[in-house]
C-alpha cells in the first residue's frame, strides 16, 4: 500500500491518499485539499472520515463533487458535517455511508475497519487498511487527543484508550496532525494518560 500525506490548513492536518491495487481512498480532506489531491489521484474510490472536526472533513462535499464518490463517516459524528458546531464557515457536507462502532466495510475488494474509540468526539474511529492504522484526533506521536471539547468525554477517552491497550498486535500510526508513529511506541503514552484521566 502506497500512503501519500499533506497537512491542511491553519491546524495542519493531515490528510492521507491510501492507494491499494491501484484504488485511492481519500481519508480526512480537510481545509482546501482538492488542490492536492487532485495531483495525487488516478483512480479514487471513497472519502473516509476519521471524525466530524471540521478541519478533517472540511472538502468533503468538494472530493465528492469532483469525483462523485460516497463519503463514509462514522454515525455519531455525522451532525457534525452539517451543523458547523464551532462556527468556522465550514462547507457542510453529508454522509452517503454512516458507519456503526467497530464496523468493517469492503470497498472493491479493500477491507476497512472503523474501530470505534470516542472521547475527542462521540463518534471518532481509527481506520484500519491491513496493517495501518489512521487514527485522526485519537492517537498522536507522543500523546493522545484533546477530550475538553464540546461533545468530547473524559471517561470515555479513558475507556477508548483501556481498549487499544488490549491489542496485541502492532500498526502502523498515521495521526490526524503531526509525525506517523507505531502503536508498539505510543504503549508507554497510552498508559500514562490512562492513569491521568
Amino acid at each position: 500500500m502506497d500512503i501519500k500525506v499533506q497537512p491542511m490548513g491553519d491546524y495542519q492536518t493531515n490528510c492521507y491518499i491510501a492507494t491499494i491495487d491501484g484504488k485511492d481512498l481519500i481519508i480526512d480532506p480537510g481545509v482546501d485539499a482538492l488542490r492536492w489531491i487532485k495531483t495525487k489521484v488516478k483512480n479514487p474510490i471513497a472519502i473516509l472520515n476519521t471524525h466530524g472536526h471540521f478541519d478533517h472533513v472540511w472538502s468533503n462535499t468538494a472530493v465528492k463533487k469532483e469525483y462523485n464518490l460516497k463519503i463514509y463517516t462514522p454515525k455519531d459524528d455525522n451532525i457534525m458535517l452539517q451543523k458547523d458546531p464551532y462556527g468556522m464557515g465550514m462547507p457542510p457536507s453529508c454522509a452517503d455511508v454512516l458507519i456503526n462502532p467497530d464496523e468493517e466495510i469492503e470497498l472493491e475488494g479493500i477491507k476497512i475497519k472503523f474501530h470505534h474509540f470516542p472521547g475527542h468526539t462521540p463518534g471518532c474511529s481509527a481506520i484500519q487498511i491491513n496493517e495501518h492504522l489512521f487514527t485522526g484526533d485519537f492517537i498522536f506521536k507522543g500523546t493522545i487527543g484533546r477530550f475538553d471539547f464540546p461533545m468530547s468525554d473524559a471517561s470515555k477517552m479513558k475507556q477508548s484508550i483501556n481498549k487499544v491497550l488490549k491489542w496485541e498486535e502492532d500498526f502502523h500510526i498515521y495521526p490526524g496532525h503531526g509525525d506517523k508513529t507505531t502503536l508498539k511506541s505510543e504503549i508507554h503514552t497510552l498508559r500514562q494518560w490512562e492513569q491521568s484521566i
